[in-house]
């Protein structure tokens, strides 16, 4: 089986986004399992700028018209097998509806994972030029599509909404444990909540964070807060840690990479991820490597396994109050029950090893997405 996977990006493991590390992850595991697998990204910046890396990674130049198909990767599409198997990474994509016409042209199969983009509440974020580019461009690489890898009910559910098909196909992401010590925070001292991922307030609710956190360091005024990550809307997170006088409780300690930010996440006693749309947070699964109990809303689409293996605390919706009376109730554990905040640490190790199990991950995906 060929697998190609086409991302916008050059999936640099280093520095990159969410989507382009889980693509750089699965393309590394399906080659460890000797399965021909490669990275096609189109990227207005060709250098290769990376470390090696066990797939074969082809970079074309963007061009600009957001539509238009690199040269170059439309005679290397012509020139694979016809049993080649295109995999689409991210929704709302232009040149992916071009990709997908002249995939169909050309007698190719193609797969898409849309990484939370279809979900309801991405949904609402430009509705109605959405709607518009959906009814001329987004809807035929739907229909055209072999298969939609799903990774949460909610993208399902808003997919539906969207375009009615049975092709959806509900898989999680694996993810790789780190071998390191997992956890260098304790259960003394006043707690340090954490979070990591890109500044966008609204989308990953970090207005609410702000405003629970101003209520919750009230009563524990000792309380520390660190967001890790960097964004156009930086200054606005800013302001309103300013307008709260939270400046020496709240930290904004921009993007971190690696070992640095690895560091730090072990440090941190609770993390958490109050968004209101994501497609599957890397951050929750790489904070809960180490060991660490996290706040999530349902949101997230990872809730259902926080509550399954009892690793923290789900909330139903993003809203402040909730938010805030579980900054209270994890903080209560962490001080009057040690044994039970230990056991949610080892419960969140415990999750990330059975659920996010690359071999089981990657034998579903064989079965049920590549499979026609």
């Amino acid at each position: 089986m060929d697998i190609v996977h086409l991302i916008l990006g050059k999936a640099n493991p280093e520095k990159m986004n969410g989507v382009n590390k889980v693509v750089f992850n699965i393309a590394s595991k399906q080659a460890s399992q000797k399965m021909k697998v490669e990275v096609w990204g189109i990227s207005k910046n060709t250098e290769i700028n990376y470390p090696a890396r066990v797939f074969i990674t082809k970079i074309f130049k963007r061009r600009k018209n957001p539509f238009s198909i690199p040269e170059g990767l439309k005679k290397e599409i012509l020139k694979s097998r016809q049993e080649t198997i295109f995999h689409f990474h991210g929704g709302w994509i232009p040149v992916f509806s071009s990709l997908s016409r002249f995939l169909k042209k050309n007698n190719r199969r193609y797969v898409i994972t849309p990484h939370g983009s279809y979900n309801e509440i991405a949904m609402k974020k430009s509705r109605f030029i959405k709607m518009l580019y959906f009814r001329w461009f987004e809807k035929k690489v739907i229909i055209d599509a072999q298969k939609i890898h799903c990774i949460g009910e909610s993208e399902i559910d808003g997919l539906q909404t969207l375009q009615r098909t049975d092709k959806t196909v509900l898989i999680n992401y694996g993810f790789e444990k780190i071998n390191s010590d997992r956890n260098t925070a304790t259960a003394n001292g006043p707690i340090v909540f954490g979070f990591v991922g890109r500044l966008d307030v609204y989308t990953k609710g970090l207005d609410l964070l702000i405003e629970s956190f101003t209520a919750f360091s009230k009563k524990y005024p000792e309380s520390r807060l660190w967001l890790i990550g960097d964004g156009a809307e930086k200054e606005k997170l800013h302001q309103q840690i300013k307008q709260n006088n939270l400046e020496n409780k709240v930290e904004l300690m921009g993007s971190k990479f690696g070992k640095e930010k690895n560091d730090l996440i072990r440090k941190m006693d609770v993390f958490l991820h109050p968004s209101r749309n994501e497609g599957l947070p890397v951050s929750v699964i790489e904070a809960a490597a180490f060991g660490k109990p996290c706040i999530v809303t349902r949101n997230t689409n990872v809730g259902h396994l926080i509550e399954k293996y009892n690793a923290g605390i789900c909330i139903a919706l993003p809203e402040s109050k909730l938010l805030t009376d579980a900054l209270i109730k994890i903080c209560n554990i962490r001080e009057k029950n040690k044994q039970e905040y230990q056991m949610m640490g080892n419960n969140a190790l415990k999750m990330v090893e059975q659920a996010f199990n690359w071999n089981t991950i990657l034998d579903e995906m064989n079965r049920k997405l590549y499979t026609f």
